[in-house]
């Protein structure tokens, strides 16, 4: 029997200019809306049109399908969130490991949490559009700005630092992920959410602190 084929998730083409940047971007933020408002099943690629003020014909010039606009706001937002933990780590070079945990968890928290409900929707459709693989490409980014930014620091740690930092990030962002999918998201939930992986990040990082020589 013929392989069945995959569904074209990869968008058909790259704005070059700025016209076409901005109408990406208008149906990156469409679809998000969309979601939010009628949910996966409920989304077409009409509404996101509809919404974002282009005819269908402007939104398949970018997107072959729904799946594809999802797949394009999971990147997009996942890269936010990792720009901001490497803009979080970058300002924290050779400071001390303790705080280097509390930027880490600041940057990584407040990237997750500006737009909460988002980062609640896109999980929830993550499976459907490959989002294992383009976390892992971002968590990878992640994890290379941690490595260098706990090198830098003059505490040295008993385990190899690109570990540590891969522990870090899939603990904080397992931690999250289960927090945001399954509850409410509030301000008490947020700060305690901030609160908790602090203590968390700062214990781990304590326990693998070298003693001086």
């Amino acid at each position: 029997m013929p392989k069945a084929l995959k569904p074209e998730l990869k968008p058909r083409k790259s704005p070059v200019q700025a016209r076409s940047s901005a109408s990406v971007e208008a149906l990156r933020e469409a679809t998000i809306q969309v979601l939010l408002a009628v949910g996966k099943e409920r989304l077409t690629t009409t509404r996101v049109a509809q919404r974002a003020g282009v005819s269908v014909g402007t939104l398949y010039q970018y997107f072959p399908n729904k799946s594809s606009l999802l797949q394009a706001a999971l990147r997009h937002h996942l890269d936010q969130v990792y720009s901001a933990v490497e803009q979080a780590c970058a300002s924290t070079h050779g400071a001390p490991l303790l705080e280097m945990a509390d930027a880490l968890v600041d940057g990584f928290l407040t990237a997750k949490m500006k737009r909460a409900e988002t980062s609640r929707a896109l999980y929830l459709v993550s499976d459907d559009v490959g989002g294992a693989e383009i976390a892992f490409t971002q968590n990878s980014r992640a994890a290379k700005a941690i490595t260098a930014m706990i090198e830098s620091s003059s505490e040295k740690l008993k385990e190899d630092p690109r570990i540590v930092a891969a522990t870090l990030m899939a603990a904080m962002s397992g931690v999250s992920r289960r927090i945001i999918e399954n509850n409410p998201t509030t301000p008490k939930t947020a700060e305690a959410m901030r609160r908790e992986l602090s203590v968390m990040v700062r214990a781990y990082l304590a326990a693998n602190s070298a003693p001086p020589s």
